[in-house]
């Protein structure tokens, strides 16, 4: 699917010229990244949340704002442009220290360590998480209670490389559901017999963000600035072994 198609099958379940770019632009970045899952293969499924569960003409609103707290409703606006809008916000007004960004109603959010990256490329230690609707059941069965609540982080650094860790709890992806790589049952937290693990972690993000932005499916920003750079004396420490974030 070309980058013109996309955007005129976002367009036609409603969305604005400029938003279906924002959109499509994330989509074809996790493409390039190999995450296809969170890729243009997601158009269909994401023309169906327009008409259903996401408002296309919904603006995202910052609601509250300090130096060191932002609040933003989503208004029902795809997630993707809920984070678009708060990475523009940081970048353009970076905190002095640090700001902690909570986002009521803010799904789906695509690929997180995309928008981890562009804050540390702009020179922002940062940490992205966001819940779904409950996906993942508990290691010992039974209903879906937690959604895949993956967290991203991204740490600059000043070779322009930044270190870009993204993961989500999940044996696999809803994207890999999506794309028919997946059942729906196979969605269960990772680690084999260590899966307890994946699900705390889950289950902290789950309350975590609920008890930030409410019952719906929210996201959490946290920028800083940093005071050290790391990152270089750690890929020294590699050895030249690919570490996350690195082009494949």
């Amino acid at each position: 699917m070309t980058r013109a198609r996309a955007i005129g099958e976002l367009r036609a379940g409603g969305l604005s010229e400029g938003d279906a770019a924002i959109v499509v632009d994330h989509l074809l970045g996790a493409d390039a990244a190999g995450r296809h899952g969170h890729g243009l293969t997601r158009i269909p499924w994401l023309v169906d949340l327009l008409g259903s569960q996401c408002d296309p003409e919904g603006r995202p609103e910052r609601v509250e704002h300090t130096e060191g707290f932002e609040r933003w409703e989503g208004r029902r606006a795809l997630g993707h442009l809920v984070l678009s809008a708060i990475c523009d916000g940081l970048v353009a007004e970076p905190p002095q220290r640090a700001r902690f960004v909570v986002a009521e109603s803010c799904f789906p959010t695509g690929m997180l360590g995309a928008w981890a990256r562009r804050l540390a490329d702009a020179g922002l230690v940062a940490i992205v998480t966001a819940t779904s609707p409950p996906r993942l059941p508990h290691p010992e069965g039974g209903p879906p209670l937690t959604g895949t609540n993956p967290i991203a982080i991204a740490v600059p650094a000043a070779d322009g490389r930044p270190f870009v860790a993204d993961v989500s709890m999940g044996a696999v992806t809803h994207g890999d559901v999506l794309l028919g790589r997946a059942r729906p049952e196979d969605l269960v937290p990772f680690g084999g017999p260590l899966a307890h693990k994946a699900f705390a972690l889950a289950a902290g993000v789950q309350l975590l963000v609920a008890a930030l932005a409410g019952p719906e499916p929210g996201a959490v920003v946290l920028a800083a600035r940093p005071a050290h750079d790391p990152v270089p004396a750690f890929r020294e420490l590699a050895a030249g072994r690919r570490l996350p974030g690195d082009a494949g």
